[in-house]
């Protein structure tokens, strides 16, 4: 997945709420360029924890979805469990964004 989602075909923060097992929810821009300097690590830790569902959804000004998990700035991750957020993080480190997954999958 290399393209953030429009918000229209992102998940409701219901359906987040709803959803059971571990979820990353990655806000950004295609623009950003942390964002695309990040993606190769994501994209790596994803690869080799198949079991946690990804969303990359485009975020900006008055995004409702971002704003319910108070996105300010980019990349932003958000990891769940069975819609409860067990950590987010705002431009992560490797050594941060390895944690945050190791915590996510247990």
């Amino acid at each position: 997945e290399t393209d953030y989602r429009d918000e229209t075909q992102a998940p409701t923060r219901e359906e987040i709420g709803r959803t059971s097992g571990p979820v990353l929810l990655e806000f950004g821009t295609t623009s950003c360029a942390f964002c695309r300097a990040l993606a190769p690590k994501v994209a790596q830790l994803l690869d080799a924890h198949p079991q946690v569902r990804h969303f990359k959804v485009e975020d900006g000004p008055g995004r409702p979805l971002g704003r319910s998990f108070q996105v300010r700035i980019w990349p932003n991750l958000v990891f769940l469990r069975d819609g409860q957020v067990v950590s987010q993080l705002a431009r992560p480190g490797d050594a941060q964004l390895e944690e945050a997954f190791q915590n996510l999958i247990g």
